[in-house]
């Protein structure tokens, strides 16, 4: 992950980072904040692990926060919380029963780039760590793969994202 986190410092070109992560529990932040120079792009997360979180902090109105919509919702609100101009964010079920008709190890991954937000399910194999580890890694190549096809498109004024 540390590779694809580089990668990731460098596709910002000068824009700043945020992450809200659930089941994820902060792994993505932390992969980010030991790049070196950190300090200058990344704009720093939050752990939303309970339903209540990420609704107060990060706007989410979805139906289920373990939803496609709750990601996304997840992803434009940490950026416009922490003033970033992209964003990552992560909600799912990592244990092992499912929770609310989610079955375990489906990740749902939203990034948000210049205003625009991409977020698919995923479905990983493992123990509960295993897919932390796992949705961790797919969402830094998400947010890397969504900042190359944006190549270096300008930020619209006035917006962070």
């Amino acid at each position: 992950m540390a590779g694809t986190a580089e990668l990731v410092a460098r596709a910002l070109d000068g824009r700043a980072v945020a992450c809200a992560e659930s089941c994820t529990a902060g792994r993505i932040c932390e992969v980010l904040a030991t790049v070196t120079g950190a300090s200058d792009w990344f704009r720093g997360g939050v752990v939303a692990y309970q339903e209540p979180v990420k609704r107060a902090l990060l706007d989410v109105e979805a139906a289920s926060v373990l939803s496609e919509q709750a990601a996304a919702e997840m992803a434009t609100g940490v950026a416009e919380l922490l003033e970033a101009d992209v964003s990552v964010a992560t909600t799912g079920v990592a244990g092992d029963e499912p929770i609310d008709g989610v079955d375990p190890g489906t990740v749902f991954i939203a990034t948000c780039v210049g205003g625009s937000v991409r977020v698919a399910m995923h479905r990983f194999d493992g123990d509960p760590v295993a897919v932390c580890e796992s949705a961790s890694d797919c969402a830094l190549t998400s947010l890397l793969a969504h900042l190359r096809s944006e190549g270096g498109r300008p930020r619209i004024p006035g917006s962070r994202v």
